[in-house]
């Protein structure tokens, strides 16, 4: 396994100096751009069952770009889903078929309860099972390759799969409770990424995510926002939001949501360093005009040739804001190394 890439350091020592600059000069700074290329890979039974096939299926995605040429930097993730929070708050962990591992059940039935909920230990749930797997592929790793941090979803994401749906209705009948709980998930969010962060590095200002180094020290992920209004996100989750990022150094966040009226708000977090959203669903361009100087943009889905994103860009049409970093795909490595050249071409001087 330690054989299954080699990693050029002096390559990536640029690219590394390139990411920084994203955050730390974002007016002199140049576009970052990934391009995907597809890979065969074990279904995800297979994977989530043996912790060395799952590493493997990580360095074979990471083996396309390293032909490419691209800005993806050499990291892997033990990917266990969403849903890993709420499994150690005691909620039912399902798999359903060829997927992640998803919540199940919905532990507190009661708004009331909260108050009698346990902070869980930093070995609850899936937690013990990660400590294991990534102690296990820090040995096997090959040189030149970081674990990324594993996936931790927002305050509210999470306490939505604990409460289930009837947390909508604590708005209105139980706002005390409802902010007693976000407090308690924001507090084991803390504990749990200050203890993940300290198994794969010791780096306090910068991180990996999403193929891709942020300035922070984690990234959650607030997509279930677009079920409640921009007002309930300001009074009640921004709150935790605040708490969360200022207390580790700063982060990202990630919204997969389709509504757009909420995003203005992630932009009101001021320690908030990079966000991704779908540049098809959002617009980018206008996106880029309203985003912080500070704030580095991404797109979710990776953009197709026929994307009338990507086209615009490919023509030369890029945004003024020069911190953000493309995401697209092509049906193989040559289709992926024409698109890159193409996207670098037309990037303004």
């Amino acid at each position: 396994m330690k054989e299954a890439v080699n990693i050029d350091q002096s390559r990536f020592a640029d690219v590394y100096a390139r990411y920084r600059m994203l955050h730390e000069q974002p007016g002199r700074c140049r576009p970052m751009i990934i391009v995907n290329a597809p890979v065969p890979l074990p279904s995800w039974e297979e994977r989530l069952a043996d912790p060395l096939v799952m590493l493997r299926s990580e360095l074979d995605q990471l083996r396309p770009h390293l032909e490419i040429g691209d800005d993806r930097v050499p990291t892997v993730r033990v990917q266990f889903g969403t849903a890993q929070i709420a499994a150690a708050f005691g909620c039912r962990v399902v798999i359903p078929e060829n997927n992640l591992p998803a919540a199940g059940s919905h532990v507190l039935t009661n708004a009331a309860d909260v108050h009698q909920l346990a902070l869980p230990a930093l070995d609850a749930g899936w937690y013990g099972k990660l400590a294991e797997w990534t102690a296990l592929w820090k040995a096997h790793v090959p040189d030149g390759v970081h674990i990324q941090h594993p996936d931790i979803q927002s305050a509210f994401n999470s306490a939505h799969l604990i409460r289930g749906n009837d947390i909508f209705t604590d708005f209105v009948d139980a706002p005390a409770d409802l902010d007693a709980l976000l407090d308690k998930v924001t507090n084991f969010m803390l504990a749990i990424t200050r203890h993940t962060k300290a198994m794969i590095s010791d780096d306090p200002d910068w991180f990996f995510d999403w193929g891709a180094m942020w300035k922070g020290a984690a990234r959650i992920s607030n997509c279930s926002m677009q079920m409640i209004s921009p007002a309930m996100y300001r009074e009640h989750v921004l709150p935790r939001d605040i708490r969360f990022f200022e207390s580790i150094g700063g982060g990202r966040m990630h919204y997969c949501g389709i509504t757009g009226a909420v995003i203005d708000e992630y932009f009101t977090v001021p320690t908030i360093t990079g966000l991704d959203v779908d540049f098809d669903r959002h617009d980018f361009f206008a996106l880029c005009e309203r985003a912080p100087r500070s704030v580095v943009l991404l797109n979710t889905i990776p953009l197709k040739r026929e994307s009338p994103v990507l086209q615009r860009l490919v023509r030369g049409d890029w945004p003024k804001k020069r911190n953000v970093i493309i995401f697209a795909e092509a049906p193989s490595v040559a289709d992926a190394r024409t698109l890159l050249h193409q996207l670098r071409q037309s990037i303004p001087a």
